[in-house]
Order: structure tokens, then sequence, then C-alpha cells
């Protein structure tokens, strides 16, 4: 297979997976090279992605007769887990077929997709990816590829337009799944620092705004970002509005870091405390709410309503 020959396959249209495929069907489309085809659970999440030439799969075994690389973009381990068995149904037919799964899954589940597609002929790649929606939009996200060399190499092409830089991380597809998780616990500890400093600021008198602005100017672009998702009330965005990184995503994430920590007997305090706010937080205020609803928490117990003025003020 050359990149020139190369059928391509989507599933997985939520706030990332769109964005993506949308940047890699705008390539196939520029050098007239046969259109992505593309499947998901609401099929009509891809009408944007049909409007601009992609192909739609009603079912997800047909999506993988018809492509030669499939790319999955999904929530969790299970769902991974229930497209790769129904993609097995295709038998023999999987020979020579690469998986390419850019999601954040446990490490012991990119194993389990190695050993079962290998039975097959198919080859796995670990391609999860860092960066939010905006970023995915832009084709500015970093993947941390680990699989087969060869199969690495022939996706090289896709994964340079979805992305503004590779970290190679071998064969052994456990590591790359680590690796991802390992950014997450950084993400999400520097969430909770911020979100601590924040209810500070404001019990204090400081001022969010002028800790912001300090954030920025001390720490640059990212975490101030990450501050705007709490002051801009992002943390719980209104009903209609998809959050930018789920909590429960954030929570289903944190759960891999501290099973794998304990398993190596270590200990991720900060995250720990971080899991625990995110909890309370759902339980409170439902799941329409992103992962720095750990902010919201930390206001309660302050003494504080979970809603500032700039979030939605309920359920």
């Amino acid at each position: 297979m050359t990149p020139s020959t190369l059928r391509i396959g989507w599933y997985g249209l939520g706030s990332m997976g769109l964005g993506m495929s949308l940047n890699l069907q705008k390539y196939l489309q520029t050098n007239n090279l046969s259109p992505l085809h593309y499947s998901n659970r609401t099929l009509s999440k891809g009408d944007v992605l049909h409007d601009e030439g992609a192909v739609p799969e009603e079912k997800f075994e047909d999506l993988v007769r018809n492509s030669d690389v499939i790319f999955t973009m999904i929530s969790n381990d299970d769902v991974l887990t229930e497209l790769l068995n129904k993609a097995l149904v295709v038998g023999d037919s999987l020979k020579g077929k690469i998986f390419v799964d850019t999601s954040t899954i446990h490490p012991d589940t990119s194993e389990w997709a190695t050993s079962r597609l290998g039975e097959y002929g198919a080859a796995f790649i670990a391609a999860p990816v860092f960066g939010a929606s905006p970023v995915a939009a832009a084709g500015k996200l970093i993947f941390a590829v680990a699989g087969p060399a060869k199969a690495v190499e022939t996706i090289k092409p896709l994964t340079n337009v979805m992305g503004r830089s590779v970290i190679a991380m071998g064969e052994d597809v456990r590591k790359s799944s680590l690796l991802k998780i390992s950014g997450n616990i950084l993400v999400i500890s520097f969430m909770e620092v911020i979100a601590e400093a924040q209810v500070f600021a404001e019990v204090t008198g400081i001022g969010n705004q002028q800790l912001e602005e300090f954030i920025g100017n001390m720490f640059g672009p990212v975490l101030e970002s990450y501050s705007k998702r709490i002051t801009t009330g992002a943390y719980a965005p209104p009903l209609d509005t998809s959050p930018g990184f789920a909590a429960s995503l954030a929570s289903k994430d944190m759960k891999h870091a501290l099973s794998i920590a304990a398993s190596h007997s270590t200990r991720l305090p900060t995250l720990e405390v971080a899991s625990d706010r995110l909890i309370s937080a759902r339980d409170y205020a439902g799941e329409c709410l992103d992962s720095s609803a750990i902010y919201g928490t930390g206001r309660m117990e302050a003494g504080l309503s979970f809603w500032s003025e700039n979030s939605r003020q309920g359920n």
C-alpha cells in the first residue's frame, strides 16, 4: 500500500474526531485521492463530512471492508473493544489492514488489540493525541505513536495532516498509551492547582482576572487557557453546549492513571484529590461539565456556590 492508493476509514465523530476527520477528507480531496469513508453511532453527525465529499457507512464492519487504514477516536476502552470484535467478523480479509486508535485507552487494551488483530494479519497502532477540539480542528495535535514500524511509516502522511508533531514510541503499543496517560496526569493536575489558586483568589479578594493575568505572564498561554476555562464559566457550560474535555472522560482517564500507579506501588496525590472533586462535581451538577469543574467543587468547599457568575446557574 502507498499513500496514493490507500482507502481511509474513520469511526468516531465527537468534538475531537470530527475536526480530525475533516482535515483528513480535505487532504484527500485536495490531492485527488479516494474519499474518506466514515461511520459513527449517530451517523448524522457526519453530515458536514458528507458535504465535503466523504462517504458514510452504516456499519463498522462495512467501514472495515472498504478501508485499508481505519482510524478510531472513541470515548472509552469498552467501545474500542466492541468495535474491534465487530471487525474480527470480517475474518481473513483483515490481512494487511491497519487500525489506528487515537483515543486515550488503557495500555492493556492496546496490547489486547495488537494481539487479536495480529491473529488475522492486521496491524494495530496506538496513536493517542494531545490537544483539545480547537487544536484538532486546526490540525495542530501532538501524536504519540507506537506500533509496527512498517505500518507507522505507512500512516505518517496522514498523521502529519492532523498534527504538528509525532512522538515516536517504538513498537510497544503499551508505551504510547502510557505516555498519553502521563500527559493527562499533568493536564488534570495543572487544572487542579489552578482551580485551587482561583478559589483562593476569590475568597481573599485578590481577583480572578488579576491572577489569570499573572498566570499568563508567568507560565504562558497554555496554563492561561486552563484558567480561562474557569473564569469564563466553561467549567459548567450551557446544557446545550458540549464541554471541551468532558468530565466523564477526565474521570475515566484518572481512573486509568490511578490504577496503573497503584499496580506499581506508587501514588498520585494531586490526581487523587482532583478525581474526588470531579466525582463530587458530577454528582452535584450532572454530566454536562468540563474537567475544570473541579473548580466548582472547590468553590463549594470554600462556602461559595458551585456556579460562578459566568457559568450556567443550574440544571
